[in-house]
């Protein structure tokens, strides 16, 4: 392996949405993984001319047909040879289906080789208490996400998953625990938790802050639980789960790795039960995953902020216009200054300062009956 690289050499089926302009879904996805060293083939789900955040978009949604097809093509001419399947948003409860069946035929084609095919699934359904996609669709992840072998939820879309309304720590641990044991799922972080907002919650690092919690299984089916926290930023960006889930498949695969050939061919590269929380694989990847992440996105919010500055000297063009039309462009505006700077700060993927840790909910921390 060449010292440029320190990911090692991985083939990633990338299974998600794609823009013309900006940097969510595949387009997000598959520069990341690209930059760290992957080997990506990317099969979109939808083809639109920018993401949905700027409330006007053309463009198509795949079939579910259309996405096996596309997989059979791959399949027919012997390039199906991945070590890793991510996959993220799919349009329809079809489609969702067709994203699993894929997953299972690599898996099948994998099954002599324990440890040679991970699933890394992002179950796109939601964000801040709603669903946005057809209520279809979520039966059709519970099935899929049995498959998987790392699931990234949201808070909502764990509370989706797991039935449970997280209010507090206690419900947290409740809802990561039932996910593992009703899913048979080996690992799961959920993304962008606000503990400040939960009851019998701890102090965070930060006084503004974003949480991520995660877990692997141990053998009897119980969470080896971790949290990092980092600070919040004042802007929303999109995409970002997009490239949080593509920094976790080449920091996970590079965790692993490092970890020996012991763990690269056991099922769902999952720890002996020995090893704690903070030295798992999982946290080890997300610490740098998030040093990554929060040193882009500040560049980003820093260029936003020099564009919209500019813009709004600018601002005799909008004279004339009605104000609801003035209010649209201002906020197409806020939407382009917004898209995540990937290209120019991509030694922020490859070479992360990192400043955040990995702390284990101590004993005390889980509630003693889940």
């Amino acid at each position: 392996m060449s010292s440029d690289w320190l990911i090692p050499e991985t083939r990633v089926l990338a299974v998600a949405s794609h823009v013309v302009y900006g940097y969510v879904g595949n387009t997000m996805a598959t520069f990341v993984m690209q930059s760290l060293g992957c080997e990506v083939a990317a099969l979109n789900t939808v083809h639109f001319s920018n993401h949905t955040g700027y409330k006007q978009f053309k463009g198509t949604r795949a079939t579910a047909q259309e996405i096996n097809d596309l997989y059979q093509g791959l399949n027919q001419s012997h390039l199906t040879d991945f070590d890793v399947m991510l996959s993220g948003y799919a349009p329809s409860a079809a489609a969702v289906e067709a994203v699993g069946s894929i997953a299972l035929d690599l898996r099948r084609k994998a099954e002599n080789k324990p440890g040679s095919f991970f699933w890394v699934l992002d179950p796109v359904m939601g964000d801040q208490g709603r669903l946005y996609v057809n209520d279809d669709v979520v039966p059709a992840y519970k099935q899929a996400i049995r498959q998987a072998d790392l699931i990234l939820p949201n808070q909502f879309e764990a509370e989706v998953l797991s039935g449970i309304k997280i209010s507090s720590l206690s419900t947290l641990a409740k809802a990561i625990t039932v996910i593992h044991n009703t899913y048979n799922v080996p690992h799961i972080i959920i993304t962008s938790v606000h503990l400040s907002e939960l009851s019998q919650s701890t102090p965070t690092s930060y006084s503004n802050a974003l949480t991520i919690i995660g877990s692997t299984t141990r053998s009897d089916g119980t969470p080896r639980l971790f949290r990092i926290d980092v600070p919040a930023l004042d802007c929303y960006f999109s995409g970002t789960g997009d490239m949080f889930a593509a920094l976790t498949v080449a920091r996970l695969r590079e965790a692993v790795v490092a970890a020996g050939a012991g763990l690269q061919t056991t099922k769902s590269w999952v720890s002996p039960d020995d090893v704690k929380a903070t030295d798992l694989p999982l946290a080890q990847a997300a610490v740098k995953v998030l040093a990554s992440m929060h040193s882009v996105l500040e560049k980003t919010m820093e260029a936003r902020n020099a564009e919209l500055r500019v813009l709004a000297a600018q601002d005799e063009n909008t004279q004339g216009l009605s104000e609801e039309e003035r209010l649209k462009q201002q906020h197409l505006r806020e939407s382009k200054a917004a898209e995540v700077r990937l290209v120019r700060n991509v030694q922020f993927l490859r070479h992360p300062t990192v400043d955040f840790q990995a702390q284990e909910w101590k004993e005390e921390d889980i509630p003693a009956q889940l």
